[in-house]
């Protein structure tokens, strides 16, 4: 898996994603710079574009730093309650800080995010029997204990439809103005470059990670930190996708190994180009309506997933 031809296909797909929807845009309209083709092309697709590509990048960095860390394979924010501690901190502040800003609500929304992050991998911990397979049936009861207390609150407030609709995984409403919070993903996957190595050790215990001089606490912290800040910014601005972050960091480590230095660029393409394979086809399926990301990633993903959790038994 060469990482030249990940950029082929990124920028081959890209430039059909731009021209794939309802309305008919060709290359030639966008030299008339006053067109209505102009408008949507610079309005909704290139925002979209972007969205799709910082999303896809972002949720599979996050699952990356969740597996190496956690050092199991089946971790991510889907299988670890972070989308659905996201979706609490959410709830939160749409019933007690209605009249909260966007910023605000994310910090709200990362408050969560980060403490359900931290009580899984406290669960983790204090876990004996640590299956490859058992960790992440744990996460997926954690998650779905947080998604009933939020499902209830919000019933209670008379608020689930709005609740479901929001945070059902679209970028069809993805637009200028809509999608800049997603921007944010830029300066932790720097970040999440510059500590690679340390989580690269980090991921190889605590003991050996001490005996090595590395402060072990603070670098999880801060790879917790970063796994919570970029779900926080995509399930705002997106909605949630699940899987993503799951499938994709396995798929490049069958090819490139464990060291995360070299296997983040090939996760973070590999990320964006299934997101924009999922997104394409969800806008040609039922042309010219469209199905939700999140339902194209959770049908693809999940098998996706079965398939590797049958590969680990073959080659086990």
């Amino acid at each position: 898996m060469k990482i030249r031809y990940l950029l082929i296909a990124l920028i081959s797909l890209s430039f059909l994603s731009l021209f794939v929807g309802v309305s008919n845009i060709t290359p030639m309209a966008l030299l008339d710079f006053k067109s209505e083709e102009t408008e949507i092309f610079l309005i909704s697709r290139v925002p979209r574009l972007v969205a799709i590509l910082l999303a896809g990048a972002g949720m599979s960095i996050a699952g990356l730093i969740m597996q190496q860390l956690s050092r199991n394979k089946f971790v991510s924010p889907t299988t670890a309650g972070t989308l659905d501690a996201t979706r609490l901190g959410i709830l939160v502040s749409m019933l007690f800080f209605a009249n909260a800003s966007t910023i605000e609500k994310m910090i709200i929304a990362f408050v969560f995010a980060l403490a359900g992050t931290l009580l899984f991998m406290q669960i983790l911990d204090r876990i004996k029997f640590k299956d490859a397979i058992f960790i992440p049936l744990v996460g997926l009861m954690f998650g779905n204990i947080l998604s009933s207390i939020t499902t209830f609150f919000a019933y209670k407030a008379n608020v689930i439809q709005n609740m479901s609709a929001w945070l059902q995984g679209d970028f069809s409403m993805i637009m200028k103005g809509r999608y800049e919070l997603l921007y944010i993903s830029i300066p932790v996957l720097i970040i999440t470059y510059m500590y690679a190595n340390r989580f690269t050790v980090a991921g190889m215990g605590e003991d050996f990670s001490k005996n090595l001089g590395l402060a072990y606490r603070r670098i999880v912290n801060i790879g917790l930190v970063l796994v919570a800040l970029i779900t926080t910014t995509v399930v705002l601005t997106v909605g949630m996708i699940p899987f993503l972050g799951l499938i994709i960091p396995n798929i490049v480590s069958i090819y490139k190994g464990d060291h995360l230095q070299k296997t983040l660029p090939h996760t973070a393409l590999l990320g964006a180009i299934f997101l924009l394979i999922c997104d394409i086809l969800g806008r040609v399926l039922i042309y010219p309506y469209e199905i939700s990301i999140s339902l194209m990633v959770g049908v693809i993903g999940s098998g996706i997933f079965l398939y590797l959790l049958f590969r680990r038994k073959a080659y086990a």
